[in-house]
């Protein structure tokens, strides 16, 4: 049967929507209670939604009884200190998983490069229900600072960039896209993370938010890019030697550095 999916997500995987005029007052996001969670670097996360409605990050397929990413239980205290980040959340009207500000510390390209990952956000998805995708808005004016996404974590050429303005909304099929962000600073990052679930009311959004499955990639020296691959593969293989050290052998066993 298969999932049910977005066809604005269905060419290119992602869509950028119209920047929002936000008018929230950043007390909001600064006031909520936070964690650490490793990410895209240095990290902190307030979750708003969470498996039971506790501050917690961890993917409800960790819980007892597990589930996939869908119906997250609101979090009474941080939703009254950010009841605006919460209705940015549900304007979709479509289910919401986990839902959660991040702080994140400024970075390097090559930091990000090598914090690439993939989500997981679908598994113990049923067959047929929609498709579990992923929703930045950014709270923080960080135009320097940009959103990298490849469908092959070790292939530039699949790199896409996309610049995080103050209300920059991207929704991206984050089991499809390797991402991290590069956030150039000074001061850390805030942005809200949705786990929103496909289908029409996702569909209507989109459209309404005049979704771009194309937009502009920026683009970098090649340089740049070149010494971030050289330092991704020199930390592989550090991290490969260390864990051998310790008699773990891990993949891939060959050398990635030269």
């Amino acid at each position: 049967m298969g999932f049910l999916t977005s066809p604005a997500l269905d060419a290119t995987g992602l869509v950028v929507l119209d920047r929002l005029d936000l008018s929230i007052d950043p007390a909001q996001w600064r006031s909520l209670e936070y964690i650490g969670w490793r990410s895209s670097g240095i990290t902190r996360f307030a979750p708003l939604a969470s498996y039971a409605g506790e501050i917690d990050c961890n993917g409800f397929w960790n819980h007892t009884p597990p589930r996939t990413d869908k119906d997250g239980v609101w979090i009474d205290s941080q939703v009254a200190t950010a009841p605006d980040l919460q209705q940015l959340a549900l304007e979709p009207a479509v289910n919401v998983g986990r839902c959660r500000v991040i702080e994140l510390q400024p970075n390097t390209y090559a930091d990000a490069v090598y914090n690439l990952h993939q989500d997981d956000n679908n598994r113990l998805n049923d067959d047929g229900t929609g498709w579990v995708v992923r929703s930045w808005i950014n709270l923080t004016d960080d135009a320097d600072s940009l959103l990298i996404l490849r469908t092959d974590r070790f292939d530039p050429a699949t790199e896409i960039r996309l610049p995080l303005h103050a209300g920059s909304r991207i929704i991206v099929d984050t089991q499809r896209f390797w991402h991290a962000v590069w956030h150039q600073g000074p001061a850390p990052r805030y942005a809200l993370i949705s786990s929103w679930t496909s289908g029409p009311q996702l569909d209507a959004y989109i459209a309404a938010g005049g979704g771009d499955q194309h937009p502009t990639s920026v683009e970098l020296p090649a340089g740049l890019v070149d010494a971030a691959q050289t330092e991704l593969h020199r930390r592989i293989e550090e991290r490969r030697q260390a864990f051998e050290a310790m008699g773990i052998v891990m993949e891939p066993v060959e050398s990635l550095y030269e």
